[in-house]
C-alpha cells in the first residue's frame, strides 16, 4: 500500500491529529471514504461505457 507500515500510518494519524484536533478527524474521514467511493464508482462507470462502445461498434454492419 503505497510502501506504508503501521508506523507510518501512525505518524499521519498523529500528525492529522495536532493539526485538525478529535472533533474534525471523523468528519474529515468521512468525506475521504465518499471521495474514494466516488471516484471507484466513476471508474468503473467509464470502463462499462468504453466496453458498451466497443460491444456496439462490432454489431454496426460493416
Amino acid at each position: 500500500m503505497f510502501g506504508l507500515g503501521v508506523p507510518e500510518l501512525m505518524v499521519i494519524l498523529v500528525i492529522a491529529l495536532v493539526i485538525f484536533g478529535p472533533s474534525k478527524l471523523p468528519q474529515i474521514g468521512s468525506g475521504l471514504g465518499k471521495a474514494i467511493r466516488d471516484f471507484k464508482k466513476g471508474v468503473t462507470e467509464k470502463e462499462d461505457e468504453e466496453a458498451n462502445a466497443k460491444k456496439d461498434s462490432k454489431d454496426l454492419p460493416r
